[in-house]
Formats: structure tokens, C-alpha cells, sequence
């Protein structure tokens, strides 16, 4: 019987890998270079990027083969803190250090790649940046069983009872049509979310309006309304109560209203801008003669805010710029030519494949929140896939994850004339180009007392775009920078003692200008903004009759919160 053949060292097949390497490199330039130039594949700037990715390749080799004699390795700081990768094995392991310094040589070289493309414009670049974005983060180790160590650990441990959890997480998900993010048992609106105790005092077919108890024995003599997004539930400003800005708002001495928009349905297929514009001068006139005011303050959150801006330029051109004491914008935008990463799904094929997905009159909520992920990928997305469907954990509570996943469903009109006319052809900001009831709209007649909030890290009303808010409206104004994004750099309480912002009482014509000469203060920007409010008007009036839900001219519905953000 024949000797069975020698097994080859690791040491050999290290070797002879290496070979292979470096021989299928050389192969590759010997046929390229025979080739006649073709711009974009064999020009001397495309074969420099190859050449590059080769050097940087082998590299990674020599550092596999022998690491004693290899070079250190070079990490972006974004590579080093990167939190995918922070299981020990994928450094202290050479097989798995080698697959993730792999994948950022391969996801560097890519987006390098876009940047060096030459012949097409600006947006289309940026389209292509976000793609491949996109497409790197999807392509991640982590996010395979096979290459993630500590899936693999914890499927030795468990005997695979992880990926059964996994894959019965992601049916779950696959039946409702929606990813998951959150302990959808740990929460309930208007049990510990949505519990600021009030009353529905109104409901027209678009909104409901909520008036909440007052808190103290007087009360600021201007309320406050509130127009949140309705692209989601207006509970974000009513989470638990240690995080609530409407409970908060209240403690401080203020009537809040709050406006509670309905999820579109069929009935809803006609509903356009004009009706959103329609139901905040009806609310505002409904607070100014329920409490016999003549004047509310005003909040407009996101796409609620740049709607709030419409309005006051509508009023103003009634005669009716009185109404509106001062406005308040939370991450809301009027120019859009700098809109960010929402910019990418506007073109003209998303917005007919919007209207193929809109039989009914209305898109399903779950687009949009599927959108939004989509900007956050590796974060609302990756994450969860590794977390919940590979390692098969159990759903953390989070009461801000509850609400983002409470979509509700947008009219369809309404929705594709808004991407038309603001996000890609960004008409809002150029005077009579658009009309509300037939009104012409010119932001730069308003002159009400206002007041910018922008998130640093805001990926979806990037700052930038938030601050040129401040160049349409003719009236006192005040920016505000705070720390963090969207949402977190919005619902940030003092007593949470979180994060900063940022504030410059000299004129500046840029963001920039304002950033390097602004002061920092730690924590919330809610107190600065309450100073500001008070400083436009401090008078104060007993908090009774009227300023009661139910006492006044409109009887009481519902508690809060109502109808409307528990319908689906």
C-alpha cells in the first residue's frame, strides 16, 4: 500500500499562496498594458488605482505570512473605532484580522474609486458615493455567520439555538414588513409613552388638537402650539416622561397645545399641501379663540417646520402676521439645495416607482421608514441583522427605536408633490413660485421673532441646510447648534445632562463663520430656548378657566392622547 502523500505546511501554503498572489498581479499588468488605453479601465489613473489596491493587497498578505517583519498597520481613525469590529478575535485572530483589514482595503479602494470617476456631475457622484456606501456596508464580515467570530462562538455555544432565534426574528419581520429594532411589548402609548395628561379638544378629518393640563398656578399668557412631522407620531415629543419636551414645556410655566396629525388612508388620496397649510392657520385660529389670545407661539418640527414657514409667509400676506407671537424650528429646512442624503431618492424614477407604490392614495408608512434606515445603515440596519438575526438576541427596549417604528402612511399626492417642488426643485425658497389657496408664498416678508435649532450630526436636515433658514426670513432670529443628530440633538431634557450647543450673538453670514465664533454650552439647549421665549413677552396669567381642557368654549373628546397616533 503507497505511503499517503505528505501534508503541506502552513508555512507552504502561506508560500505558495503567495505566489499565486503575486502571479495572477503580474499576469494582470502584462495584459493591460497590451491592451490599447481605454479611458476608465486601462488609462495610466485607472492602472495607478489598480496598482494601488494590488500594493495595498499584498500588504496585507505579508502581514498574514509573517507579521514579525511586516509593516504596522495604518488605521483610519474611523477604521479604529469602527464598533463592528470590536470583538478582541477580529484583531487578536490572524485569519479574521486578515478578513477585516481586507474589507477596509476593499471598501476604501471603492469609494476612492468614486471620487476619482471623471466626466460626471456633482449629483450623480454624490448618488454614487451613497450607493456604494450602501453596498459596503451591506458586504460587511459582520454581517455572515461564516465570517463574524463571535457568531461563530456563539453558535458552538449555544448549538445553533442562535440562529433558530435568528431566523425566527427574521420571519417575524419578513410577515409585518418591517424590521424590528426594539421590545415592541415594553412600551404603549398613553401608558409610558404619550402620557402627558391633557384632552383632545378638536378633530377635523386631518388633525386632532390636544390641550394638555397645566402644571402650575400661572401660566405664560401666549401659548404654545406645536406642530410635530407627519411622516411619523407626534409622541416623539412625548416619550417617557423624564425624556417629554411637552411635559417638560408644561413644568416651565407654558399652555401647550399639540397637534396629533391622522395616518392617511384612501379617504385621504387628495389631500395636497395646501391642506397641512390650511389645518395650522385653523389650529392656530382655534388656541387664539379658545384662551381669547391674540397671538400663540409656534413650533414646527422637521417637514412640520418647513409647512410652519409657508404659513407664516401666507399669513403675512393675508394681514394676518399678528397671529404668530414667534416661531420655533426644530431640524426644519426652506432651502433644499443642500439637503443631503434624502436628495438621492428624488430623481425621477424613485418618484414614479412612489406613485406605482401608492394605488390606494396614500404610501404605506413602512416606505419611509425603510428610507430612513436606508441613511443609517450601518446603524438601523447592519446592526440589527447581526445582533438579532445572527447572534440571536432579544430585542433591547427603546422607547426612541418604539416610535421610529410607528409609521404611518402619508397621502400620496401630497408626499410626491413635496419631493417635486422642495427637494428636487427647491422652489420654496424663490418668491411666487409657489402658491397656498392661491396665496403666492415669499418667505422674505416674514418678520416673526424666530427661533433656528439644528443638529450637528443631523443626517436627515443636515445643519448646513437647516442654516440657511436664516437668509429667507426678515425678522429677529436666533441659531441654536446642537449637539448630536435629528432626533437625540431634539428630545435632549437638562436633567438628562447630555451633549452641547452652540450659540453666536454676532452676525455671521455662514455656518462656519457661526461655529468659530460661537460658545459652547454644556447640556440641553432647552433652557436657552425658554429664556428666549420669555424674553419676547413674560406676562403671565392665572391657570384657570379656559386654560383647563374642557373649561372653555370646546368640551373634551378624549384624554390624551387620542385617536389619531393609535391609528394605523
Amino acid at each position: 500500500m503507497a505511503d499517503a502523500p505528505e501534508q503541506p505546511t502552513l508555512k507552504d501554503m502561506q508560500h505558495w499562496t503567495w505566489v499565486l498572489g503575486r502571479a495572477q498581479q503580474m499576469m494582470m499588468e502584462q495584459g493591460i498594458a497590451a491592451l490599447p488605453t481605454i479611458p476608465g479601465f486601462n488609462d495610466p489613473a485607472t492602472l495607478e488605482r489598480a496598482r494601488d489596491f494590488w500594493t495595498d493587497s499584498l500588504t496585507l498578505w505579508q502581514r498574514f505570512l509573517d507579521p514579525t517583519s511586516a509593516p504596522p498597520t495604518a488605521e483610519t481613525p474611523e477604521q479604529a473605532r469602527d464598533k463592528r469590529f470590536k470583538d478582541p478575535q477580529w484583531r487578536e485572530n490572524p485569519v479574521f484580522d486578515l478578513i477585516r483589514q481586507s474589507y477596509n482595503t476593499i471598501a476604501d479602494h471603492m469609494l476612492r474609486g468614486v471620487d476619482a470617476i471623471d466626466g460626471i456631475d456633482p449629483k450623480q457622484r454624490e448618488q454614487l458615493r451613497f450607493a456604494t456606501r450602501g453596498f459596503v456596508d451591506a458586504m460587511s464580515p459582520t454581517n455572515f455567520a461564516l465570517t463574524n467570530p463571535a457568531v461563530l462562538e456563539r453558535t458552538v455555544e449555544t448549538r445553533g439555538e442562535n440562529l433558530l432565534k435568528g431566523l425566527q426574528n427574521m420571519l417575524a419581520d419578513m410577515g409585518r414588513g418591517q424590521m424590528t429594532h426594539t421590545d415592541g411589548s415594553a412600551f404603549e402609548v398613553g401608558r409610558n409613552l404619550a402620557a402627558t395628561p391633557g384632552q383632545v379638544v378638536k378633530r377635523t378629518d386631518l388633525y386632532e388638537l390636544i390641550q394638555y393640563n397645566p402644571a402650575t398656578k400661572k401660566v405664560l399668557a401666549t401659548p404654545l402650539l406645536i406642530f410635530p412631522p407627519w411622516i411619523n407620531r407626534f409622541y416623539i415629543l412625548d416619550l417617557t416622561p423624564e425624556k417629554s419636551f411637552i411635559r417638560w414645556a408644561v413644568e416651565q410655566g407654558i399652555t401647550v397645545f399639540m397637534v396629533s396629525w391622522k395616518s392617511a388612508d384612501a379617504t385621504m388620496k387628495d389631500v395636497m399641501w395646501d391642506d397641512y397649510v390650511a389645518a395650522q392657520v385653523d389650529a392656530i385660529d382655534t388656541v387664539r379663540d379658545l384662551l381669547d389670545v391674540p397671538a400663540v407661539h409656534t413650533v414646527g418640527y422637521c417637514v412640520a417646520g418647513t409647512t410652519l414657514a409657508a404659513t407664516l409667509a401666507v399669513e403675512t400676506a393675508r394681514g394676518g402676521a399678528d397671529k404668530v407671537a414667534s416661531a420655533t424650528f426644530f431640524t426644519a429646512q426652506v432651502d433644499f439645495s443642500g439637503a443631503g442624503d434624502l436628495q438621492h431618492f428624488v430623481d425621477d424614477e424613485q418618484l414614479t416607482m412612489l406613485e406605482k407604490l401608492s394605488p390606494d392614495g396614500f404610501l404605506d408608512g413602512r416606505y419611509m421608514a425603510a428610507t430612513f434606515n436606508a441613511l443609517r445603515g450601518r446603524d438601523l440596519i447592519w446592526n440589527y441583522v447581526t445582533n438579532n438575526y445572527l447572534l440571536g438576541k432579544d430585542y433591547a427596549p427603546f422607547d426612541l427605536l418604539h416610535w421610529n417604528g410607528d409609521t404611518t402612511n402619508l397621502p400620496a399626492k401630497w408626499h410626491l408633490s413635496y419631493l417635486r417642488d422642495l427637494y428636487r426643485d427647491n422652489l420654496l425658497v424663490t418668491p411666487g413660485a409657489l402658491s397656498v389657496g392661491g396665496t403666492p408664498i415669499d418667505l422674505t416678508t416674514v418678520t416673526t421673532p424666530t427661533y433656528v435649532q439644528a443638529g450637528r450630526e443631523d443626517h436627515i436636515a443636515p445643519a448646513e441646510s437647516v442654516w440657511k433658514l436664516t437668509h429667507h426670513f426678515a425678522g429677529p432670529l436666533r441659531f441654536v447648534l446642537a449637539g448630536s443628530g435629528h432626533i437625540a440633538g431634539v428630545v435632549n431634557p437638562p436633567s438628562a445632562g447630555k451633549y452641547q450647543y452652540w450659540t453666536n450673538d454676532t452676525k455671521t453670514e455662514s455656518l462656519s463663520d457661526f461655529v468659530a465664533g460661537a460658545t459652547e454650552t454644556k447640556g440641553s439647549w432647552w433652557p436657552d430656548w425658554l429664556a428666549w421665549l420669555r424674553g419676547i413677552d413674560d406676562a403671565d396669567v392665572p391657570a384657570k378657566g379656559a386654560r383647563i381642557p374642557g373649561k372653555g368654549k370646546l368640551a373634551p373628546l378624549e384624554p390624551a392622547p387620542g385617536q389619531y397616533v393609535r391609528t394605523k
